[in-house]
């Protein structure tokens, strides 16, 4: 008996068997990232990286979204099924500090392909109760910055006493998470998504490439049309019930005075409504909006005490049958005629 020659042939049947448990395990992952026709399963947190995903992703992708159309997506909890798609995917988007339930299991996901929203563009911070509180960098300009202004020191103090409670929403170190309701931050956006797309999917890369030049000039043909269209109005102050537009305020040189703070579950103090009436009458307001997912109730009440018409700023946290739009861009240009409309632009 050869012993010799039995030893290594026993080896090589070991790195044999180890190769090809090897190749099974890289072929099950591959197979749940993946559908039954090889597109990549992609998990977006809500609907702004939903768009974003589908959009990018093409036919190459197969998008399922944590938060389904109609639910407010701040006080979402995950249900195990939903876990389990998390881990079965092969990309997932989100942005940190919008949905604390979905930032923690994403967290403990395994996940290669996680992506931050808020990690590919620079957040900022805005008053809860609406006004310029900025935290960019020094000396970094606002889009127009020549048609922004201040109120009197009183209007961010009863901002703050309206301060709200419950869960923190906003994004690490207190910055605005709405991002995605200043075309040209969504745009910086897109551009990330599709690089790490093309990362995580190589073989479409190019397709990856292809459709995110497409969406970024589209936001950026949306971008310039809200600076025209906002350019010269009559009052450049609006009040909203949910302080989700202090981007895009800052971007337009416009005013947001918010009935509440950045939380749309938050409720104003009396000291906050006085404030409002009074700023109302001052800067010629015309107009009180409300949101589609949240009650109407405190800007319905406050527009009547005020004599002011109410109508829909929407922060496109979701599309629903009520939405004035079928995605983002459309939904997008209802809200730049309604603010139009309210602030008499010319």
């Amino acid at each position: 008996m050869n012993v010799r020659r039995l030893i290594p042939t026993t080896a090589v049947a070991g790195a044999v068997g180890l190769g090809l448990m090897a190749v099974t395990a890289c072929s099950t992952s591959d197979a749940a990232e993946r559908t039954d026709d090889g597109r990549l399963k992609v998990v977006a947190s809500f609907y702004p990286m939903q768009y974003l995903a589908e959009r990018i992703g093409g036919a190459n992708v197969s998008v399922t979204t944590l938060t389904k159309p109609g639910v407010e997506p701040h006080d979402l909890d995950l249900k195990p099924r939903q876990t389990a798609e998390l881990n079965d995917s092969g990309f997932i988007l989100y942005l940190k500090g919008v949905q604390p339930a979905i930032d923690k299991a994403i967290g403990q996901a395994t996940v290669e392909h996680k992506v931050d929203a808020a990690e590919l563009t620079t957040m900022e911070s805005f008053g809860d109760g609406g006004g310029h509180d900025h935290s960019h960098e020094e000396g970094e300009p606002s889009h127009d910055e020549g048609d922004a202004h201040g109120h009197e020191e009183g209007h961010d103090e009863a901002g703050a006493e309206a301060g709200h409670e419950g869960h923190d929403h906003a994004a690490e170190g207190g910055a605005d998470p709405h991002i995605w309701l200043d075309p040209s931050k969504y745009a910086e956006v897109a551009k990330g998504v599709g690089s790490r797309m093309e990362e995580a999917d190589p073989d479409h890369a190019a397709e990856y490439k292809k459709n995110t030049e497409a969406l970024v000039a589209e936001l950026t043909a949306l971008d310039k049309d809200f600076e025209q269209g906002l350019k010269n109005s009559s009052t450049r102050t609006f009040i909203t019930t949910h302080s989700a537009f202090g981007y895009l305020a800052e971007r337009y040189g416009l005013e947001q005075e918010g009935i509440s703070g950045i939380a749309p579950e938050s409720e104003p103090s009396p000291a906050r409504i006085k404030e409002l009436q009074t700023i109302a009458e001052k800067d010629k307001v015309t107009t009180v909006f409300f949101e589609t997912l949240a009650s109407d109730r405190t800007a319905k009440t406050l527009a009547k005490d005020t004599g002011l018409k109410t109508d829909v700023l929407d922060p496109l946290e979701g599309i629903t049958d009520t939405s004035r739009g079928d995605d983002y861009v459309e939904v997008m240009r209802s809200n730049l005629a309604a603010l139009q409309k309210a602030l008499g632009a010319k």
